[in-house]
């Protein structure tokens, strides 16, 4: 049977992803989930081996419990490129695009697999760029291709990017909000079309034991067919927009700050307008993680090289930069001096429900307070071995078993990452566990009058700061 009919067919397509990362691996057991037979590539042998065990590497919710069903099965873990081209239709690019030096996005790794494919490929294949790259790729990957001497008509390539976030990939993945084809031909449309047709037509969600999500099947997710060079800005514009919105209500809970005013209760009021929406209107620490940072930088080199002003980009990166030094500054004002001081951190990913530390504000704080001669104790749920890797534990750090032992008589403590479990604490032994009872949240996860009621100094963001009431009274009573 040939692949166009196979594919037209809609039966089991075989596809390749290239990279077990956080993208490499989330999609390609999400497509093995959606019934295709899946390979996955990855160059280091010891990934290949921990994955073929069943280990995931990363802690991404629902991941586990697919890979355990599908490993060895609808899924195989190998390091043989060639193999996976020969035996594929699709093969998905999902190789890391580090930040160079210069902001531009790394693209050594994905001409390299281009590279390599193109010494496989013998009949009709589509390369599907999976991975996060500036407008333009598409064009240097079919061009890297072609000059390793494979004709033109053996090959498409496809741009479909994610729109993943850690923690919750996999849902994500498989109820994602649309999804973004850019195509120049209609034979590389179709093979895309068909591979996500179990997502589209909506026939996923029929299935008794389908992951939970917001798509169903009177509402699957949309396909959006473009061109090349137009999903590959819009990949890189929707992270920037979010990026854009995060730097936003972080300037607006600064001039909260100033004037008494509750950012909460502003980005409720700026959030329920329909045309702005809730979502990424939480102030905190800054954001991080592996896209954002490299992927406004990434997006302001390609205007700057293209002769477009596009210094919004810019002011985005100074504001995140800046929060970081002003929750600094929220932590001294606690404490008065910082030296010699004992402080107890909570969260060292750079956001809730993940073990990724890559650009974590988080991580960044602790570095800064360790230079201002501060002794740490440290808790995350995921994220230590990660952190203790990047930032060994020493004579003024150590890692901890719990958020109790992170407060054990520290002179504060900072709270720098969303994780759930934290703002679930028992507050009373919180307060037993502290040499003093203050609490500087960079993310907003309690109440502050809740807080005042349990005895706490507490200072978050965008948020008038709480104090314990014997500590109000004392301040408002009138001098003898």
């Amino acid at each position: 049977m040939s692949t166009t009919t196979r594919i037209d067919n809609k039966t089991d397509i075989k596809i390749a992803v290239v990279g077990s990362g956080y993208v490499g691996l989330v999609a390609a057991v999400c497509f093995a989930e959606m019934g295709h037979d899946v390979i996955c590539v990855d160059n280091d042998e010891r990934k290949v081996s921990a994955l073929q065990g069943g280990d995931t590497l990363i802690h991404e919710n629902n991941l586990p419990e697919l890979l355990e069903r599908y490993r060895n099965n609808k899924i195989r873990f190998m390091t043989d490129l060639g193999e996976a081209t020969r035996t594929c239709d699709a093969i998905f690019i999902a190789v890391g695009t580090p930040q160079s030096e210069t902001g531009d996005a790394d693209l050594s790794y994905v001409e390299a697999v281009a590279c390599e494919i193109a010494r496989s490929l013998t009949t009709y294949k589509v390369i599907v760029e999976k991975s996060t790259v500036p407008v333009y790729t598409n064009e240097w990957i079919r061009r890297a291709i072609e000059r390793n001497g494979v004709a033109r008509e053996l090959f498409d390539v496809v741009s479909n990017p994610e729109f993943l976030r850690e923690g919750t990939a996999v849902s994500d993945f498989l109820h994602p909000d649309r999804i973004v084809v850019g195509a120049n031909s209609d034979r590389a449309a179709t093979v895309l079309s068909a591979i996500y047709a179990p997502l589209t037509d909506g026939e996923y969600y029929t299935r008794p034991d389908h992951i939970a999500g917001p798509c169903t099947a009177d509402a699957p997710p949309p396909l959006l067919l473009t061109s090349t060079k137009s999903a590959e800005i819009i990949k890189h514009a929707s992270n920037a927009f979010l990026a854009l919105k995060i730097s936003f209500i972080n300037a607006v809970s600064n001039l909260c700050e100033a004037t008494d005013a509750n950012v909460e209760q502003v980005a409720r009021g700026i959030g329920l307008d329909s045309r702005i929406g809730p979502k990424f209107l939480r102030p905190g620490i800054g954001y991080g993680g592996s896209c954002f940072p490299k992927d406004v930088a990434a997006f302001r080199s390609v205007a700057d090289q293209l002769g477009i002003d596009f210094n919004l980009l810019t002011e985005v990166e100074k504001i995140n930069t800046h929060q970081k030094k002003r929750f600094l500054s929220k932590v001294r004002s606690a404490l008065w001096t910082l030296r010699g001081k004992r402080i107890g951190v909570l969260g060292l990913a750079f956001k809730g429900e993940t073990d990724d530390i890559r650009d974590s504000p988080a991580i960044e704080l602790v570095e800064m307070l360790l230079a201002e001669g501060c002794t740490i104790a440290a808790f995350d749920p995921a994220a230590m071995k990660r952190t203790a890797d990047a930032l060994p534990p020493g004579p003024n750090l150590r890692y901890v078993e719990d958020a109790y032992a992170a407060a054990d008589d520290a002179d504060a403590l900072v709270i720098l990452t969303d994780w759930q479990e934290f703002g679930t604490l028992d507050l009373n032994k919180l307060n037993t566990a502290l040499r003093y009872p203050i609490v500087i949240d960079g993310r907003n996860l309690f109440d502050p009058q809740v807080m005042s009621d349990h005895g706490f100094t507490y200072l978050s963001i965008g948020r008038p700061a709480a104090y314990p009431v014997r500590e109000l009274t004392a301040s408002t009573s009138p001098t003898p």
